[in-house]
């Protein structure tokens, strides 16, 4: 593997991935760190416009950010890639394009927490039926939860500072580990 970590978190919208990330990454910068944010809905209003939020536009939204993942790796220690990633088999395909290196953290909350969240009053569009395919509430876009993800937060429990600091403990000893391979085989 050569390059940065990528770190993809996951899970519901209004599940605090975002935040997260945010909170990660200004907390590894200050460790002298190179590092990424790679948004979900910020790569989709820049880059890929022209998809939808059909099942194959989600699934080629989703190879389209892993392929920048790839892109940006050189340049980076760690790269955050804050998405929801619906569907099991698109999360199957992205950890194959990243390969090495790429961890998968579920953002877990449940329906009713991220409804009464709500914080770009999607749920509430939603249930007026003004959004179409609104992944985990349409039947036709589900939101499967991950079955093996490396690391699990449920921000339902859990408060957003405890939660970064979580991800941002998980996030070094990775590094860490990177860095004690790389020097057994010097």
């Amino acid at each position: 593997m050569t390059g940065g970590l990528v770190f993809r978190l996951t899970g519901r919208s209004g599940s605090g991935k975002s935040t997260i990330a945010e909170g990660v990454r200004t907390a590894l910068e200050s460790e002298v760190l190179r590092v990424e944010t790679l948004d979900g809905d910020d790569v989709h209003e820049r880059l890929h416009t022209n998809l939808g939020f059909t099942p194959p536009d989600i699934d080629r939204n989703n190879l389209l950010s892993a392929d920048l993942c790839v892109r940006h790796r050189p340049d980076c220690d760690v790269i955050l890639v804050p998405v929801i990633v619906p569907f099991a088999a698109s999360r199957r395909k992205v950890r194959d394009v990243i390969a090495d290196g790429f961890y998968e953290v579920f953002i877990n909350a449940a329906l009713s927490v991220v409804q009464a969240r709500d914080p770009k009053g999607l749920y509430a569009k939603a249930a007026r039926g003004e959004i179409e395919n609104f992944i985990g509430v349409s039947p036709d876009a589900p939101y499967e939860p991950p079955s093996n993800a490396d690391l699990t937060i449920d921000t339902s429990r859990s408060t957003s500072k405890k939660s970064v600091s979580m991800l941002c403990d998980f996030v070094l000893e990775k590094l860490a580990e990177r860095t004690e391979l790389g020097a057994a085989c010097l």
